[in-house]
């Protein structure tokens, strides 16, 4: 398989989920306190938004 194809291949299928999905989340833990042995562990899930020209510059063709 060319190169190229399959780099084109890659750029319809992640700009169609950049389209599909137009914000992601994941969930991190950090520890916030620590006396002895007792641990206080908090959770964040910061969100990332992804603009819709993102995907589309990714489906787009060149000439």
């Amino acid at each position: 398989m060319k190169p190229i194809l399959l780099i084109g291949i890659v750029l319809i299928v992640l700009g169609g989920a950049v389209l599909g999905y137009e914000q992601y989340s994941y969930t991190t833990r950090e520890q916030v306190l620590q006396i002895g042995s007792i641990t206080a562990m908090a959770e964040k899930t910061p969100v990332v938004s992804l603009p819709p020209l993102l995907g589309w510059s990714a489906l787009g063709k060149k000439d």
